[in-house]
């Protein structure tokens, strides 16, 4: 598969991961049988490793590091340099190890850490948007109120896309805060892998993406 094939792919992935917080996709998946990415029987070693592979060593190894169990998250590691990595899950079949600095620890990642303890407790996935809807809304939870960054450099990511028959892999990306940001903010550039994108472009929560060249998985 080509660059351009790959963020095609990943951002139509990442669109419709979007959408799926309302439980579309969960509905699509169980009506595929797909059987979700993460694995809740990995030893607490290999959950801290997959946490880690989001990010760079040099980051990762100092960061606070969150282990999914069947009931919700645990902190498996109290870290030094405000960062916070964790394996992520917009759907219950995804699995994106993830990354957030120290705006995003204390802003989305509390959202994070609240759906999969909601997950645990049997909610349904529209109970649980509707719920981080109100959350937002009523100030329990918070957008990064400045840029950031987001290291998702994990070689191990997998989302749900709609009409798939398997997951898709999603190549290693950096992901920055860019509160109401448009396409004119960052130069509307041309669409190529190697090209910054943006995602909920205008929204209080809007991404821009960038897909390095250089491999810094592991």
């Amino acid at each position: 598969m080509t660059g351009i094939q790959s963020w095609k792919r990943f951002k139509h992935g990442m669109f419709v991961a979007g959408l799926a917080t309302g439980g579309h996709l969960a509905a699509a998946a169980q009506t595929n049988n797909i059987i979700p990415a993460y694995d809740f029987s990995l030893s607490r070693e290999e959950k801290v490793k997959l946490a880690e592979s989001a990010a760079p060593p040099e980051i990762s190894r100092k960061a606070t590091v969150y282990v999914l169990e069947r009931a919700g998250y645990v902190k498996a590691r109290e870290g030094s340099n405000g960062f916070s990595c964790f394996v992520d899950r917009q759907t219950p079949f995804n699995l994106e190890p993830t990354c957030f600095d120290a705006e995003g620890s204390a802003t989305t990642l509390q959202s994070r850490l609240y759906v999969e303890e909601q997950r645990a407790q049997g909610k349904s996935e529209e109970q649980i948007q509707s719920a981080v809807d109100a959350g937002y809304k009523s100030a329990q939870f918070r957008t990064p109120s400045k840029s950031g960054i987001v290291y998702m450099m994990s070689d191990h990511g997998y989302l749900k896309v709609a009409g798939a028959s398997n997951l898709v892999h999603i190549p290693p990306h950096l992901m920055f805060y860019a509160l109401y940001a448009t396409e004119k903010d960052i130069g509307s550039p041309p669409a190529g892998a190697n090209m910054p994108h943006l995602i909920r472009a205008g929204q209080p929560d809007a991404y821009i993406i960038v897909i390095p060249k250089s491999d810094m998985s592991h």
